[in-house]
């Protein structure tokens, strides 16, 4: 049998189990062999997403490489595995194999711990970006949140326990609303059928009574909009933001924020359009208050990780209000966000995270006149900060451009209140890098970035000014697929009671 051949076929049961397999052996290794061990591990997951990425037709709207297998007597209770992606769920699965590749090359303390949380978790986000069966979706949703927690709990700084504790009780319990909403679909489909089944394709064929369908629209949405998390949701974002160790604070903001958008595209808005449009005015406010009230908190922070943990709410913000376009602007434009997003604030975090690695803080007091002495340090974080800011020619420019394009074909007046986003970034993002780079030098700094760190945050800068220059390869790979969500949302639309 040719293997080779074959391992299309299941290449994303491979994803999935790679890095959580090959995490096992990583209990039994010490800090010195463990890195080489975890690079590689994530450096094949990489290498087998880009092929993935190589393999997938961009002019096809469906799903592909599917898998769909029965799982004994669950099948009967609508339970089974089933995996596939499109354009939508491709950048995230690159998106994650990327950030925690890079993770893996820069961790330098509790390497083995760091690492095994990181495949893990790595393994979890692939089940959650590829799952079409509702079940298993909710699984991979929620054991995602353990490796984050050990993360937080373990190698935070401050109240970490508490602070771990706090983002997993708020994401938990708001998730088992949106469980109780997903087996209320699997009941309604078995009425219909006489069968149970939490596949998206079969759920997304019943229309739910009208005296239920707003019930369990608001259960799907309190789960998603705890994750991301939406205003006024959003407590524990400063403290677990704020006291995660900084690879905690990448895979939060890059990574796991992502997974409440994306369930927003995949299943939210497939099943339940006319929720979006009977209450588009009060979704677009509340995210309104994510970019205005996120900014303006951002602009009060004296701590560099509170305040980009504040940014990239802001920013989210943007991104929900393309997707509630329902257009092919807005919904294009909010996924490049996403994905830019993911590499601006992995590169933030980074660069904070070599300040707290040097002098154990990141206040922004304690530093000043930082680019006489790092100068290649103050050149990639002047990058990143233009990036935050939305500067033409960086990835960021890119997403929100269309996203409020998209956004002001539905709500002129409301696209220009959203547009303040600019200017409350360029504020916050420009006075940190005046007080922290400039003026005369506060305490003596210890040298510019080693050869590793300029290495992996060069490989980010790249990637942004590539993406920014050049957004083709994405948004060409996502058209077909964000046409046919929009297509079918307005189609439900036109037959919904």
């Amino acid at each position: 049998m040719d293997y080779l051949q074959l391992l299309p076929s299941h290449l994303l049961s491979v994803l999935i189990l790679l890095p959580i397999v090959g995490a096992l052996p990583l209990f039994g290794m010490r800090d010195d062999h463990a890195k080489t061990y975890g690079v590689m591990v994530a450096g094949v997951e990489l290498a087998l997403v880009f092929w993935l990425w190589v393999l997938f037709d961009p002019a096809q709207a469906g799903m592909q490489f599917e898998e769909v297998s029965a799982l004994g007597f669950l099948s009967q209770y609508g339970i089974a595995y089933h995996v596939g992606i499109d354009g939508i769920s491709l950048f995230l699965l690159v998106l994650s194999a990327f950030v925690i590749f890079l993770c893996a090359l820069y961790v330098h303390e509790n390497q083995q711990s760091m690492l095994i949380a990181l495949l893990l978790v790595e393994g979890m986000l692939m089940g959650v970006f590829s799952a079409l069966n509702l079940i298993f979706f909710y699984l991979f949703w929620e054991v995602s949140l353990l490796p984050v927690l050990y993360m937080i709990g373990r190698f935070g700084v401050g109240p970490r326990v508490y602070s771990g504790l706090k983002f997993f009780l708020y994401t938990f319990v708001a998730s088992l609303f949106m469980l109780l909403g997903i087996l209320y679909c699997g009941y309604a489909y078995a009425s219909v059928s006489g069968g149970w089944s939490f596949d998206l394709y079969d759920l997304g064929q019943i229309v739910l009574p009208d005296h239920v369908r707003f019930w369990v629209a608001l259960a799907f949405f309190l789960g998603i909009a705890v994750k991301i998390p939406i205003f006024p949701l959003h407590s524990w974002l400063p403290h677990a933001y704020g006291n995660a160790p900084i690879l905690g604070s990448v895979v939060l903001a890059a990574l796991l924020s992502k997974m409440g958008t994306y369930a927003l595209l995949r299943f939210f808005i497939p099943l339940f359009p006319e929720w979006v449009q009977t209450f588009f005015l009060p979704l677009c406010v509340l995210a309104l208050c994510m970019v205005i009230y996120a900014g303006i908190l951002a602009c009060a922070q004296k701590e560099m990780k509170r305040l980009i943990a504040y940014s990239s709410m802001s920013h989210m913000g943007v991104a929900l209000l393309g997707m509630y376009a329902l257009n092919v602007e807005g919904v294009g434009g909010a996924l490049f966000t996403l994905i830019s997003h993911g590499l601006v604030s992995s590169a933030l975090f980074l660069l904070v995270g070599i300040f707290y690695q040097r002098y154990r803080s990141s206040k922004i007091a304690t530093f000043r006149g930082v680019a006489h002495s790092m100068p290649v340090y103050a050149t990639f974080f002047m990058i990143a900060t233009l990036a935050n800011v939305g500067l033409p020619l960086t990835s960021a420019f890119v997403g929100e451009f269309l996203s409020l394009l998209g956004f002001f074909q539905r709500a002129p007046i409301l696209a220009f209140v959203a547009g303040s986003t600019i200017i409350l970034s360029a504020v916050y993002m420009l006075v940190l890098y005046k007080k922290v780079f400039f003026g005369l030098p506060k305490k003596a700094i210890l040298g510019d970035l080693s050869w590793g760190q300029r290495g992996v945050l060069g490989i980010l800068m790249a990637a942004i000014l590539f993406f920014g220059i050049y957004p083709k390869p994405l948004l060409s790979t996502l058209e077909a697929s964000t046409q046919l969500l929009v297509q079918n949302a307005h189609t439900r639309l036109q037959v919904s009671p």
